[in-house]
């Protein structure tokens, strides 16, 4: 039984960005027989949302809250810096309630708060649909920054998700974190690209507008190289796999195609009958 809860959370881990519930659906099914086994699978789920920094709607409020390990207070808790407030997190319905008052205090609290109010803009202007949070870590010797962005368009079979983790150490203005990106493309097929951009600077000013605009600097940069690396994708690995002439070895007349009668003009001779 062990190794089916194995087999089981390693399907939750696997979750593509927005298809968790689909695959919370499949896993009911195919332990119909095991009802019991879904009830164990807690911790892959709360493992895969904090890895995943999902996002949710607190109760009343229209702003997104991320989940994650930093966020974290214990018994299933989690906190909000921005909204100053506290909350309960199911990760199996993947809904929040029990909302309380959460207020941060402290030398780090106010960098926390001012590096939030330094990445709105530049999360506004760059993402159409985005969260993101600042958070005490380490025995809050540390802020950690985290921003994530999910696109869906489940009728066109895809569904994408960016998502950065940045931790800052005040005491040397070292910046250390990654910035990874999962995209799903499933229309006759399954492709996914998965990319993990590892990130190390320094922040002199040391002040939270500072570090909004290295992280912002940095993401603008990794942006760039994916799209050459796209563009390199479909003009060298892509270009190479596909024929570059038919089978008859000679080009298409595609303005004459409408009017080719198969196997006659398209294989070079009298069609047979």
């Amino acid at each position: 039984m062990s190794s089916h809860k194995a087999i089981l959370s390693s399907f939750v881990d696997g979750a593509p960005p927005g298809e968790l519930a689909d695959v919370f659906a499949d896993i009911k099914s195919l332990t119909s027989s095991s009802p019991n086994l879904v009830n164990e699978l807690g911790p892959a789920f709360q493992k895969y949302n904090e890895e995943q920094f999902a996002t949710v709607k607190l109760p009343g409020s229209s702003q997104q809250v991320i989940i994650s390990s930093h966020s974290a207070l214990g018994g299933g808790r989690y906190y909000d810096v921005e909204s100053s407030c506290s909350f309960t997190f199911d990760h199996t319905t993947q809904k929040a309630s029990a909302v309380e008052s959460h207020v941060v205090d402290g030398e780090k609290a106010d960098l926390a708060k001012s590096t939030l109010k330094g990445l709105s803009t530049y999360v506004k202007e760059h993402f159409p649909n985005a969260a993101y949070g600042a958070y005490l870590t380490e025995n809050d010797t540390k802020i950690a920054v985290i921003i994530v962005a999910n696109k869906y368009s489940p009728s066109n079979f895809w569904n994408g998700r960016w998502r950065s983790l940045y931790i800052f150490d005040p005491a040397s203005g070292s910046l250390e974190g990654f910035i990874k990106v999962d995209v799903h493309y499933y229309e006759d097929g399954n492709v996914r690209l998965l990319t993990n951009k590892t990130v190390a600077a320094s922040v002199s000013s040391g002040t939270g507008a500072g570090l909004a605009r290295e992280i912002a600097a940095g993401e603008k940069k990794y942006q760039e190289e994916l799209n050459r690396s796209f563009t390199s994708l479909s003009e060298g690995a892509f270009k190479a796999l596909r024929r570059q002439l038919p089978v008859t070895r000679q080009k298409i007349e595609w303005d004459k195609v409408a009017s080719y009668r198969l196997g006659q003009d398209i294989g070079g001779g009298a069609a047979r009958r």
